[in-house]
C-alpha cells in the first residue's frame, strides 16, 4: 500500500482527487516560475506565485497528513519569504536549489501516481543556499 492508497482509505475520494489535480498543475508550473526568477521583468510575479504554490501545497498536504510534503513546503515558503524581502534577483545557487526542490515534488508526483511510498527528502535540500549575491 502506497501513498495514494493511504490517502484514499483516509479521505473522501473527491478531496484526494482535487488535491492530485491541483498538485499536478502546481508541480508542472514550478520550473518555469523558478527560471523566471532570473528575469527582471518576471521576478516579482514569479516569486509571489511560487510563494502561493508552496503555501497551497503546505496547507493541502498538512490537511491530508502528508507530513514530509507539508514540512518541506513550509521550509521553502520561509526561504521564498526571505527572497521577497530582498527585492533582488536570486543568485544561481538559489535557482539551482529551487530546481532541485522542484525535482523532489516531481518525484512525489510520480510516487502518488504509482501508489509508491513517498520518497524521502534528499538531505541536500535541507541546506538553504546563501541568499545574498
Amino acid at each position: 500500500m502506497g501513498i495514494r492508497s493511504d490517502l484514499d482509505s483516509n479521505f473522501d475520494f473527491e478531496i484526494v482527487d482535487e488535491f492530485l489535480d491541483h498538485y499536478s498543475m502546481m508541480v508542472e508550473s514550478m520550473e518555469v516560475m523558478i527560471l523566471d526568477l532570473e528575469k527582471p521583468n518576471k521576478y516579482s510575479r514569479s516569486i509571489d506565485e511560487l510563494f502561493r504554490v508552496f503555501h497551497n501545497i503546505k496547507s493541502a498536504s498538512g490537511y491530508l497528513k502528508i507530513a514530509p510534503m507539508a514540512k518541506l513546503s513550509a521550509f521553502v515558503e520561509d526561504v521564498l519569504e526571505e527572497l521577497r524581502k530582498t527585492h533582488e534577483l536570486p543568485n544561481g545557487d538559489i535557482v539551482t536549489w529551487l530546481l532541485a526542490i522542484s525535482d523532489m515534488y516531481s518525484q512525489w508526483q510520480d510516487d502518488l501516481k504509482l501508489d509508491n511510498n513517498l520518497s524521502h527528502i534528499k538531505y541536500s535540500l535541507l541546506k538553504t543556499p546563501y541568499l545574498e549575491k
